[in-house]
């Protein structure tokens, strides 16, 4: 982090990219990417990861995962029950840790993501929808509409 200031500052104060790379030993086009970015912006992935060993599998690691959404927690499948579960009945010659890096990954993809809503006082929202009502005896669709205001007791001055 501390080259990666200087190498900005000396940039900055009027050194140029291929000076700075000399000057501090490093590549143009590590130059080019502290120059880029006002912090070092960490490893980025190009492609997806490849599992060549995993990838007749998965299938059965993707069935398997979701029979589990319907019993019991206790009783879904662990990464390390999956994987001598492929071992035992597909023969399965691949290692623990891609199946489990498949199994974390594919739990991300799937979970349900949840935002709160907050509404600062004086602010409002509202919803739409429909729903089946009766009236009078007979079954109709009624729209509704619900607005929401939020208060708060304003301090008096």
């Amino acid at each position: 982090m501390e080259l990666y200031k200087k190498v900005r500052l000396a940039c900055a104060e009027g050194m140029s990219a291929r000076a700075a790379a000399k000057h501090f030993n490093i590549s143009r086009g590590t130059v080019d990417k502290m120059l880029a970015f006002s912090v070092p912006p960490g490893y980025r992935r190009d492609k997806p990861i490849r599992r060549p060993k995993l990838d007749g599998f998965t299938e059965f690691i993707d069935a398997w995962l979701e029979a589990d959404k319907v019993v019991h927690r206790k009783q879904r499948h662990t990464a390390k029950r999956i994987w001598e579960r492929l071992q035992a009945e597909h023969g399965f010659t691949g290692g623990y840790t891609i199946v489990k890096d498949y199994v974390r990954d594919r739990e991300r993809r799937t979970r349900e993501m949840f935002v709160p809503l907050a509404h600062p006082p004086g602010h409002a929202q509202a919803d739409f929808g429909e729903a089946v009502v009766v009236i009078g005896g007979v079954e109709q669709k009624a729209h509704f509409f619900v607005p929401s205001i939020c208060r708060t007791a304003m301090p008096v001055t």
